[in-house]
């Protein structure tokens, strides 16, 4: 099998793999807004906010009802769906997209508050820096990039080092915190868009 093709089978098995986390709740979906979100945004007027591998969208609902005007994406049909029916009335932007092709897609005016909760950390190392790339372009100066990762472990398969995440968005985004996660080994990481 070629490169192409083993990048294109492998996408497929991934969608298919969340896809069937989803005709049940996925344990990852607590129906709570992250708590970093919600101190991330505190006091801050609202504004333009993008949600990335956005889920069943808890957070989407979260800074609708606050006033931000939200996109969320996500690859899987039925998350979109969900989210949907979780918004129940409030307006938000959801589309089924890939967040490796972000240049791609019509999103309208630049955002200032990007989120991440266990997205980047499940993508193929070679379409993490499509994926910078493309959310560089998104944000606006000064915009914030809220990132929830899973560090590398034992008996993981997904995880990425600090390291990788600081030389990944290097380029147009300042380092602006960083927290240890709870439970499995993770992280919060904070940014600042250059």
């Amino acid at each position: 099998m070629s490169g192409t093709a083993g990048r294109w089978a492998g996408r497929a098995l991934r969608r298919l793999s969340f896809g069937l986390m989803y005709l049940a709740k996925p344990r990852w979906d607590t129906g709570v807004p992250a708590p970093e979100l919600v101190r991330a945004v505190a006091g801050r007027p609202a504004a333009r906010a993008l949600d990335l591998g956005c889920g069943t969208g808890t957070n989407v609902r979260y800074l609708t009802e606050r006033g931000w005007q939200v996109t969320g994406i996500d690859y899987v049909p039925r998350a979109i769906a969900l989210a949907r029916r979780k918004l129940h009335g409030l307006e938000a932007h959801l589309l089924v997209a890939d967040v490796t092709r972000l240049e791609q897609l019509p999103l309208g005016a630049p955002f200032d508050l990007a989120l991440d909760m266990g997205c980047l950390h499940s993508l193929p190392a070679a379409d993490r820096a499509r994926y910078a790339a493309g959310l560089g372009r998104w944000l606006r100066p000064g915009a914030r990039y809220l990132l929830y990762a899973f560090q590398p472990a034992p008996g993981l398969v997904t995880g990425l080092s600090r390291a990788e995440v600081m030389a990944l968005f290097a380029a147009e985004f300042l380092p602006d915190g960083y927290e240890q996660g709870r439970g499995r080994p993770s992280a919060w990481y904070y940014f600042i868009r250059q």
